[in-house]
């Protein structure tokens, strides 16, 4: 495997990123693309690779024939959804809407082809904002995932024999990838979510393992409500190195939602973009040390569009980049979004990153 070439993360988004719509009353809003690349773009960031959809081969690294056939049909319908099947319905987390398959199969593309790009040494570092779907299932829809984009990238490693890290920081567990890898002794993934006592999906409790000869590589960190910044900071720095050192990963794919932050409005944790940040950063540096610097980051859950998400998804790129992180947000973003946010219910903007 060559080494990457040293250099910019490569940033993944484009036009098909926006079709990932559930509609305009759901939390998981491609609004959030509006303000999120802009600030990117602000921190020196610029889209290189524009996601197209991933083919049925390769979805079916991840995925069952079945389940492909299911999205198929609910995209081609007209509206005469029916029934709920495999997860999808509507007045669900995952209502359907026409041409769903190839707007969740472009997310799925797209973190396949940064690990491809990282996998041949175009690049050390990748970061897709429109992936993380951590919760699609082999064949069921879930948690606002239809299709599970980090577990499909793993597979895509896995192919060529590489032992993948996957580390998820979502506040909600990433119980499909867990489930899709758990019985595959070269993937460890280790996760650090509300416990699911309190929070979707309800899983990921510290007696889940992994199965069979994969016994010992899964490893759920499960949090109580409230939990604040320098406790959730301490358990993933106290945990993390060791467990990846031990592990010794070839590729490490990680998962950064913004939603353990304070002011996220479906948790209940009381994170922080300074300890989000401090995070990205320690796995940048568990990558070098331990992987030869092999690192794609996905975004995931966020539902503060306006003030968290931006500064969440630039704090991981500027940790990627190997770049200090500004002092203030940039005036003309703050100007630009303010009022926006406004009538979206964010009345103030933050200042500052962290």
């Amino acid at each position: 495997m060559p080494d990457p070439v040293p250099g910019s993360p490569l940033l993944v988004f484009g036009p098909r990123s926006l079709d990932y719509d559930f509609g305009p009353a759901h939390p998981l809003t491609p609004r959030r693309f509006g303000p999120g690349i802009e600030m990117l773009r602000a921190v020196g960031a610029e889209p290189a690779l524009a996601p197209e959809p991933a083919t049925d081969d390769e979805l079916l690294l991840a995925h069952s024939r079945a389940y492909l056939d299911v999205v198929k049909r609910f995209s081609e319908s007209d509206g005469g959804w029916g029934e709920a099947e495999a997860g999808i319905g509507p007045g669900g987390d995952d209502p359907p809407f026409p041409g769903m398959h190839d707007a969740a199969a472009a997310v799925a593309g797209g973190s396949l082809r940064a690990i491809e790009a990282i996998l041949r040494g175009d690049v050390a570092h990748a970061f897709h904002p429109g992936g993380g779907l951590h919760h699609a299932m082999p064949a069921r829809a879930s948690g606002f995932c239809i299709y599970d984009d980090p577990a499909l990238a793993i597979a895509r490693a896995r192919r060529d024999g590489l032992r993948v890290l996957y580390v998820d920081l979502d506040v909600h567990h990433g119980d499909g990838v867990e489930t899709i890898h758990a019985a595959d002794p070269g993937v460890l993934t280790v996760s650090f979510h509300e416990s699911g006592r309190y929070l979707f999906p309800g899983t990921g409790f510290a007696d889940e393992v992994g199965e069979g000869p994969a016994a010992g590589t899964v490893v759920n960190v499960p949090l109580e409500p409230e939990t604040g910044e320098s406790a959730w900071l301490d358990v993933v720095r106290g945990s993390l190195p060791e467990l990846a050192a031990t592990f010794g990963p070839d590729v490490i794919v990680s998962q950064h939602g913004a939603d353990s932050h304070a002011w996220d409005p479906l948790a209940h944790l009381r994170n922080t973009t300074t300890a989000m940040g401090e995070a990205a950063r320690l796995v940048d540096a568990i990558a070098h040390r331990e992987a030869g610097g092999r690192w794609l980051a996905t975004g995931g859950g966020g539902y503060g569009v306006y003030d968290v998400v931006p500064r969440s998804w630039s704090l991981v790129w500027l940790a990627a980049a190997h770049r200090e992180v500004p002092d203030r947000l940039p005036s003309e973003w703050r100007d630009r979004w303010a009022s926006e946010a406004a009538r979206h219910g964010t009345r103030s903007l933050p200042m500052t990153f962290i």
